[in-house]
């Protein structure tokens, strides 16, 4: 087991790793910008590094400062959390150089599935079933306009190297297609350096459906169930849940082991995340997150399975130690992605929490680094808290999850926590009759209403 483990992220993501460590007796390191000295996690960590200015790429994406900070203290691993350098092949290639471990897959796999092209060869050659589209790259018009109309409207072109929503616009007919494929390109430059795109067949009301696994390093591999991730806004995801209401026991339990095969024949090590779109009773691969989750709380809550000790084993060279058929879920559990926005315009809402009051009770986590007198960076992701809650049933969970909010203060800035607050109250919701153009459907009905009146 390592001694001493360097985190290196920010926020919620890096206070819950830390939990993690002190939990397996493994010390940790912080590291933080100038604009994250007075973060909880850099308050809790063994010791802490400042590694530069407040600017993402010139502190919590500056390689070379983050392995230095590893030396210095002397972590023998390293954790990246989600975003940032989770998923940087060159990155952990330099871990390896420097005689660090990196807490996650190898670069091999974790640059298979960051090309979103190669992603798909090697899912179709995995056996998992993947949406109708392109066979490879989309270099010019012409070949979209003829693979579109081969596969026919409407269809999305998508960022090989993309993520997050963005570098995808959808097309509706060939006039359409023309500005999506241009657009698609200069936007995934944009935010990628990379204009590769390809085009897939777009699907007009699916599910959301993502597995969790877990492998080791000596082809023993299980899934941890789904969770549905439906309700999105800007292809960004807002609200997740497990188990989901769309899919039976016999669904489930199918796609659970395509992908447990599909693992272990990839040779994956690690956790996971396989993402599927579901319609009509059918899945269609998308992509893979070679990382920890942001919802994977959800996953933790039904299994009682701590998936961040899980990775730091794996990475230290331990076996699962368990199979599929250890593996039980029990109720259901809800999170809602807390964000300092404002709830109907989405502008961020950086600055000075006033009072702070989290939830409790049976049943109730909340994974925040927030705290009263905390002043809210401006620089970093919008994310200030996830509220994740469990009840014996999907009913169970829903109310207690509409108590939660009713106690969650959060004075000083806006956030989205009535935003939540409507969501659950809508009965589409509370029927579990959604898709993944729901709620910004929900949204635009909501804003005509404002308007109207």
């Amino acid at each position: 087991m390592f001694e001493k483990v360097l985190i290196a992220n920010r926020g919620e993501i890096a206070l819950r790793i830390h939990r993690a460590c002190r939990e397996l007796g493994i010390k940790t390191v912080a590291v933080h910008s100038e604009a994250d000295t007075d973060a909880m996690h850099v308050r809790l960590a063994d010791e802490a590094v400042c590694i530069g200015p407040a600017k993402s790429a010139d502190s919590y994406l500056n390689k070379a400062a983050i392995i230095s900070a590893a030396h210095i203290t002397g972590a023998d691993a390293i954790h990246p959390g989600f975003g940032f350098l989770s998923e940087n092949a060159d990155f952990v290639e330099m871990c390896d150089a420097h005689g660090l471990n990196f807490i996650g897959p190898s670069t091999e796999h974790m640059r298979t599935m960051g090309d979103k092209i190669a992603a798909r060869e090697a899912a179709i050659k995995s056996g998992l079933p993947v949406v109708p589209g392109s066979d490879g790259e989309i270099k010019t018009i012409e070949e979209a306009i003829k693979v579109s109309e081969d596969m026919g409207y409407p269809v999305i072109v998508k960022a090989a190297h993309g993520g997050g929503g963005k570098g995808m616009k959808i097309a509706y007919s060939t006039e359409e297609l023309k500005e999506a494929f241009r657009m698609a390109r200069t936007e995934a430059k944009a935010a990628f350096g990379n204009d590769t795109v390809y085009i897939e067949k777009f699907l007009q009301k699916p599910r959301h459906i993502e597995i969790q696994i877990l492998a080791d390093k000596y082809g023993n591999c299980v899934h941890l169930g789904e969770r549905d991730c439906s309700l999105q806004r800007n292809q960004q995801k807002v609200l997740e849940e497990t188990s989901s209401p769309a899919l039976n026991d016999e669904e489930r339990a199918k796609i659970g082991k395509v992908c447990t095969d599909a693992m272990k024949n990839l040779g994956y090590y690690n956790a996971g995340t396989i993402e599927f779109l579901f319609e009509e009773g059918e899945f269609y691969f998308i992509e893979m997150n070679t990382r920890l989750q942001v919802e994977h709380p959800i996953t933790e809550m039904v299994t009682d399975i701590d998936i961040v000790k899980e990775q730091i084993r794996i990475a230290s060279g331990a076996t699962l130690g368990y199979t599929q058929d250890d593996i039980t879920f029990e109720g259901h559990a809800i999170e809602c992605r807390i964000n300092a926005e404002d709830p109907e315009t989405f502008i961020p809402c950086p600055g000075k929490i006033t009072s702070y009051h989290a939830p409790g009770g049976l049943g109730i986590r909340v994974d925040s680094g927030i705290y009263s007198g905390y002043k809210i960076p401006p620089h970093y992701d919008s994310m200030i808290a996830k509220l994740i809650v469990r009840g014996k049933t999907r009913n169970a969970c829903l109310m207690r999850l509409k108590r939660a909010l009713e106690e969650f203060v959060i004075d000083g800035i806006s956030t989205t926590i009535p935003l939540q607050q409507k969501i659950i109250a809508q009965p589409d919701f509370i029927d579990g009759n959604y898709n993944i153009h729901w709620l910004e459907k929900f949204m635009a009905a909501e804003q005509a209403k404002k308007e109207a009146s």
